[in-house]
């Protein structure tokens, strides 16, 4: 199964809307991250590494709304840090959600039971939760005894009071293809949440742990066994055919970093969430004085084994809404 029927209209309306007004270059999604501090240490990330007094800092709320306006990014994905440390993040939220963005608040629900009476069920509105591995692997990636207990005990709260649950897995060269099946069949099945994300471990610069993330050929055949015997259909996967095509290794893509644009306490990262080759001060200037075509597998080392969501789903998602054959497939895998 696709991405939610809701959230594939409005995407497919927005890059209509692109085409019709000629637009190259438009941002689908914002990752906002409006805070660095975290409370747990996770392996495979690097925001905590950055200076005390950033960690200490907090976007005010008329900067992260006015970020995500500025881009006119349909959908946010309000990250971090942990976005519930931060102490107006509901206020965050409602606004966006009220000038009619889709909203996923990225979180490891430790401290969402403390937090969601702050809250209220919201059609654009989904909670996503970081599940890295069933028990003993997201407890070690997420460097937390108990760690996954209490982020599933928190879905069972939030699905118990009417709100959308999405979970995010990274996958490691730790991974095999039966601890893909292992976790996506426990959250479809057994926890039973709306929609799941995964992506391919890629080596973040500030990240920790170095040693353990997919290369290209790792990825494809990592979900290549995964995803067979009509596994890929039967798992509620929020992401296009397309995408899923390629991090099997059935097609390529290129690139499209501009796509999913990062906006943090430094500005619009440069030129992607991934990579950090500087910030700009607006979405313009991201846009305009940020050198495209130097991005991408062939292109920057740093690129050679990046196969994440975050840069190919964009590509994904286009060349979906341009074929009729590939939007008939993704209307169908809803």
């Amino acid at each position: 199964m696709g991405m939610p029927l809701r959230q594939s209209i409005r995407l497919g309306a927005f890059l209509a809307k692109q085409k019709l007004r000629r637009q190259e270059k438009f941002a689908i999604l914002v990752e906002l991250e409006p805070l660095f501090a975290c409370n747990l240490k996770c392996g495979g990330c690097g925001k905590i590494q950055q200076p005390a007094h950033l960690l200490k800092q907090r976007m005010p709320v008329q900067q992260a709304v006015g970020a995500v306006e500025e881009s006119g990014a349909p959908m946010v994905s309000i990250a971090g840090g942990e976005p519930l440390m931060h102490p107006q993040i509901d206020e965050i939220t409602r606004i966006l959600l009220e000038r009619n963005k889709i909203v996923f608040l990225c979180t490891n629900a430790l401290l969402l039971p403390k937090h969601i009476h702050k809250f209220k069920p919201h059609r654009n509105f989904t909670w996503m939760v970081h599940i890295d591995g069933l028990e003993d692997k997201h407890d070690a990636s997420v460097r937390k005894e108990g760690g996954f207990q209490a982020a599933v005990e928190a879905i069972k709260l939030a699905q118990s009071q009417g709100f959308k649950v999405m979970t995010n897995t990274t996958f490691f060269n730790t991974d095999s293809p039966q601890d893909v099946i292992d976790v996506l069949d426990y959250l479809n099945d057994v926890v039973k949440v709306d929609n799941m994300q995964l992506s391919p471990g890629y080596a973040y610069e500030k990240a920790p742990d170095q040693e353990h993330f997919l290369g290209v050929q790792q990825t494809r055949e990592l979900f290549t066994k995964a995803f067979a015997e009509g596994r890929r259909k039967k798992w509620r996967l929020n992401h296009s055919p397309v995408f899923l095509d390629f991090i099997e290794g059935k097609r390529d893509l290129e690139c499209t970093p501009w796509g999913i644009p990062s906006y943090s306490l430094l500005g619009w990262q440069r030129p992607c969430y991934l990579l950090d080759d500087g910030y700009a001060k607006t979405w313009r200037e991201l846009i305009e004085d940020t050198d495209w075509d130097k991005f991408g597998r062939g292109k920057d080392p740093r690129c050679a084994n990046c196969m994440a969501h975050c840069g190919y789903e964009p590509t994904a998602v286009i060349a979906t809404t341009s074929s009729l054959k590939e939007t008939i497939r993704a209307a169908v895998s809803v």
